[in-house]
């Protein structure tokens, strides 16, 4: 008989049974969850606060800190709930939604972090095209195309998963509902829906990681030929912030979305998943402010004229 996906509850098995270590785990992840808040929205408050932060640069930042706002509250919310439950249940149609939206953030999250690279590659490579390239317009037209791509990307896949079959094992051995867990999970052939994750998967994905790669190629080409001394060092600063964010979202990814279903590990995935999904999104902020010169003098005034406002 064929079963009514739509009646599944699935349980999401998380970290650990272990009510005492879940406590534990509890009080990490909500540490983590609230710095993750406050250092996203600080920046956000600064970008939008600041008149010298109006800038195609900055206007990227910002969207990536919302982004990252988001991208987190789709896992962690869930995740602290149940440390805290004995029964640890998401309907058939949560887990979809959960799913969905999480997909469609990281892809979203690549997007920017392309556009970004693109960003520095006009600013470098083509300083006198810098304002008329990069006008408030085009920036807006990046980021909605960001969005609508990487939504398009996520109902793809949710639709395709979801027509798949899931009898009498519903335990996903996962924080979350993510889409290798529920392709093992699932009784169908998976083999059309991995035979999509790596081809359209693949272009979506590694399309911005190599757009990336070429960008600052040319990049450090450039400051190579053009700058010297403190010069190459004060343009390679300006750089430096964005690939430490790329490296560690893009090799994560790698890992955990392209390779066969049978070489996939519970244990590895679920702490390579905690690196991009809840670790990459807390650095992100600390990144950029605390190897940004500009946003360290910003937010420096910020907090000055806080002070000032209460001492009135």
């Amino acid at each position: 008989m064929e079963p009514n996906n739509q009646t599944i509850e699935f349980i999401l098995l998380g970290f650990t049974d272990q009510q005492q270590k879940s406590v534990g785990m509890f009080l990490l992840f909500l540490i983590i969850y609230i710095i993750t808040l406050i250092g996203n929205i600080i920046i956000m408050v600064v970008i939008r606060g600041e008149p010298e932060l109006h800038t195609p640069m900055y206007f990227f930042i910002s969207n990536l800190s919302f982004v990252d706002i988001c991208f987190t509250t789709v896992t962690v919310p869930r995740l602290l709930a149940n440390f805290l439950m004995e029964v640890k249940s998401i309907s058939f149609t949560g887990c979809f939604m959960q799913m969905y939206f999480f997909v469609a953030l990281g892809i979203t999250e690549s997007f920017i972090l392309a556009v970004m690279a693109y960003d520095r590659w006009v600013a470098i490579c083509k300083p006198l095209h810098y304002t008329e390239v990069m006008s408030p317009l085009f920036c807006k037209g990046l980021v909605a195309g960001a969005w609508l791509a990487a939504s398009l990307h996520s109902l793809l896949h949710c639709i395709t998963i979801s027509k798949l079959s899931y009898c009498s094992d519903n335990h996903i051995h996962h924080f979350f509902c993510d889409m290798t867990a529920l392709l093992k999970l699932s009784c169908s052939d998976t083999s059309t829906n991995e035979l999509i994750i790596f081809t359209e998967g693949s272009l979506v994905i590694m399309s911005p990681f190599v757009f990336i790669l070429v960008s600052y190629i040319i990049i450090v080409s450039s400051i190579l030929r053009l700058y010297s001394g403190e010069g190459r060092w004060q343009t390679f600063s300006t750089c430096s912030s964005h690939l430490t964010v790329v490296s560690l979202f893009y090799c994560t990814i790698i890992f955990i979305y392209f390779r066969p279903t049978l070489s996939y590990s519970l244990q590895y995935d679920r702490i390579v998943s905690v690196v991009y999904s809840i670790i990459t999104p807390m650095l992100n902020p600390f990144i950029y402010s605390l190897r940004n010169k500009e946003v360290r003098e910003a937010l420096r005034k910020a907090i000055q004229r806080s002070i000032t406002a209460k001492e009135k």
